[in-house]
């Protein structure tokens, strides 16, 4: 299964400018049934209000005519379904996008066919929807190339809707650079051409792609790619007096200088190449922050305890000094992020209150796990105990107001978290972890 992509990932790496005139056939009725299978049965539906497990009973009536579609160019992407979600930490919400079930199946099929090139281009700057990297390595290349480097200012950058504002032409014209297969190239371009579904009204999708489906992260990755990685890399590093870096998570991405004028020119030449692509930075969003050992060492000199900190993907990182005085980078959950998740524990237990106490504390751990999972790093042990602690308080809360006998006191509640204890903080990387996992 995995050969035909194989062989396309070794050409892509040996001629990094050929043109791939043959890919649509990877993607197969086996490749199709294997992806349809890896999405969780109680995934929602669509548009056409088919659920997974339909989906799988009736594989075999749909896919033939797909295939079909897909190789005469006549493939028809179903509308999406737009749903909203809260933001990290705000009021506003984030639009999403549920593609059909077996719609879903397809896009995955053909990210796997696209990435196995693309992943030979991509720069070891970007990490977000590739596989094998993951936020805790952003973060541990960050935290390396501040901690190790001659890094002193740190420009975090957010872009403005930028799932909303990628341009459909810039978008082909890049895909076009590696693909020369008319069927791919007519299915990436239905894709984005989808209408979208809202309040049973059918609106045009002229620009961006919607998140919510596997090729809409390829598709942004690759936009970035050649909108930001490689003219970063290529353009303005060798232009240059020091030190720069960028680490990219999909569109949320910091650049670091090691002088104030290299990332003040920087900054001037980034409004204007994202201009040009139809994107535009939120400017109460970016900022400049003189990060670093040297400003941890000028602080002082400006009447401050350590230098300004900065945020990059649900973290917080800071200038602090180890136990032996040697500076080091902390990490510590975004304040956002941790009322975000303390709200989010505390509805569930609003949700769950009827349950038995053993479905309880099933359902707390498995949401404890999760999160100790990605803020547990070095240094934010402190964060993780609130949370615990919270966890314990609403808890205790919410059993109180379920029970005959008002109030349960602490003595009581001891004696039913030993019986069903919930979940310890725990760090699952050490600093020394992280070290081993940046990408350098």
């Amino acid at each position: 299964m995995t050969t035909g992509l194989e062989r396309i990932a070794v050409k892509a790496r040996c001629e990094p400018k050929l043109r791939f005139t043959s890919l649509a056939h990877p993607i197969a009725k086996e490749r199709i049934w294997m992806n349809l299978s890896q999405i969780p049965a109680k995934s929602a539906a669509g548009v056409d209000g088919q659920t997974v497990t339909e989906a799988k009973e009736s594989f075999e009536e749909w896919v033939a005519v797909m295939l079909q579609s897909v190789h005469r160019k006549g493939y028809r992407a179903p509308e999406i379904r737009r749903v909203y979600i809260p933001k990290p930490g705000k009021q506003e919400m984030r639009p999403l996008g549920v593609p059909t079930v077996a719609d879903r199946a397809l896009q995955r099929s053909a990210s796997q066919v696209l990435s196995s090139i693309y992943e030979q281009d991509f720069l070891s700057c970007s990490f977000g929807g590739r596989p094998g990297r993951g936020a805790h390595q952003a973060l541990a290349t960050l935290h390396e190339r501040i901690a190790g480097g001659k890094i002193e200012w740190v420009l975090e950058a957010d872009l403005k809707n930028f799932f909303g504002s990628l341009s459909h032409e810039w978008m082909l014209r890049f895909v076009e650079h590696r693909v020369g297969d008319q069927r791919l190239i007519s299915l990436i371009r239905r894709w984005l051409k989808a209408g979208v579904l809202e309040d049973g009204e059918i609106h045009p999708n002229e620009e961006g792609t919607p998140q919510g489906g596997s090729i809409s992260v390829l598709l942004s990755n690759l936009y970035l790619h050649y909108v930001l990685d490689l003219w970063f890399e290529r353009v303005v590093k060798p232009r240059l007096r020091g030190e720069a870096c960028m680490v990219r998570y999909i569109d949320e991405f910091v650049l670091c200088f090691q002088y104030r004028a290299d990332a003040l020119r920087a900054q001037e030449a980034l409004v204007k190449r994202l201009r040009r692509f139809s994107l535009t930075l939120e400017l109460t969003k970016t900022k400049l922050v003189e990060f670093g050992r040297c400003a941890y060492r000028h602080a002082s000199k400006r009447g401050r305890k350590r230098p300004e900190t900065i945020y990059f993907l649900g973290f917080t990182l800071y200038c602090t000094r180890n136990q032996k005085g040697n500076f080091r980078i902390a990490m510590r959950t975004e304040r956002s992020r941790l009322r975000r998740a303390l709200m989010r524990l505390q509805d569930q237990m609003r949700r769950m209150r009827h349950l038995s106490q053993q479905e309880q504390v099933n359902h707390l751990n498995q949401m404890l796990r999760g999160h100790y999972a990605y803020y547990g790093v070095a240094g934010n042990l402190r964060a993780l105990l609130r949370v615990h602690r919270a966890v314990e308080h609403y808890w205790r809360k919410m059993l109180s107001s379920r029970s005959w006998h008002g109030r349960i006191r602490w003595e009581q509640f001891q004696r039913i978290k030993e019986q069903f204890p919930l979940l310890r903080p725990k760090l699952h990387y050490s600093y020394q972890e992280l070290q081993a996992i940046a990408i350098l």
